[in-house]
């Protein structure tokens, strides 16, 4: 099994390789190589296919991520899947980097989070940032589940859009990337996920990347979870024409 994930995500991979090389033009309709396994690996991580996550990690370092980057990735995730999921990825990648150090390979570590020096409150620092996710003010009344569970809201703003998305080691499009594959990997969460496809448009992802994004999920995770994600797809993009 491990050399059949591992041969169809390596065709995946020079499949868009050659794609890329035969079109430079249009190579930012296609995700990066690095953009691809960080899909692969936030939907294995959040699946909890850890035999899986190995081989991906290991595309992914060899694909250009850095140490850093895979760890910040990892962190991410944890806010949509929990810590143990989180907290098993991490281990993954301890192993994964002890074993390749065995076989003589450095890895590039990377620039770690720069420490965040703003005086101002969280929580409006953390509205500043989701405006800027979805290009919408946050303003007026809560509704929904922020007036229903006024606490959750103030979680989300301070936590999630503040500690979490103001990090730099990673793009907001690279933070949506690993958020969309976690939800689409999870199942049961399509009002979500339909609000980050939303914002994956907003910071510049196209809709060819995000269905490149399903196929290697469907490769990955499976299938069930890649269509029911192409269906949400299709209703965010008729919702915006």
């Amino acid at each position: 099994m491990r050399l059949f994930f591992s041969s169809v995500l390596l065709s995946w991979l020079i499949g868009f390789n050659q794609l890329n090389a035969q079109s430079p033009m249009d190579q930012s309709a296609t995700l990066s190589p690095k953009q691809r396994s960080i899909v692969v690996i936030a939907g294995l991580t959040a699946k909890g296919d850890l035999q899986k996550l190995q081989l991906a990690l290991n595309n992914g370092l060899d694909a250009g991520l850095t140490v850093a980057e895979i760890k910040e990735v990892l962190v991410h995730l944890y806010a949509y899947c929990g810590f143990p999921r989180c907290i098993r990825g991490l281990q993954t990648l301890m192993t994964v980097l002890e074993e390749r150090k065995k076989r003589g390979i450095t890895d590039q570590v990377g620039q770690e989070a720069s420490p965040i020096t703003s005086q101002e409150p969280k929580y409006e620092r953390g509205k500043k940032v989701l405006q800027q996710l979805t290009g919408q003010p946050e303003t007026g009344p809560k509704r929904g589940y922020s007036a229903f569970s006024p606490e959750i809201d103030v979680f989300l703003k301070e936590h999630l859009f503040a500690d979490i998305f103001e990090r730099d080691v990673l793009s907001y499009a690279d933070r949506e990337l690993t958020t969309i594959s976690v939800l689409t990997s999870l199942g049961g969460v399509e009002p979500m996920l339909q609000s980050h496809l939303g914002i994956c448009l907003h910071v510049g992802l196209s809709e060819e990347q995000l269905k490149q994004a399903f196929d290697l999920i469907e490769t990955a995770v499976g299938n069930a979870e890649a269509q029911a994600g192409r269906t949400v797809l299709t209703q965010v993009i008729s919702s915006k024409r």
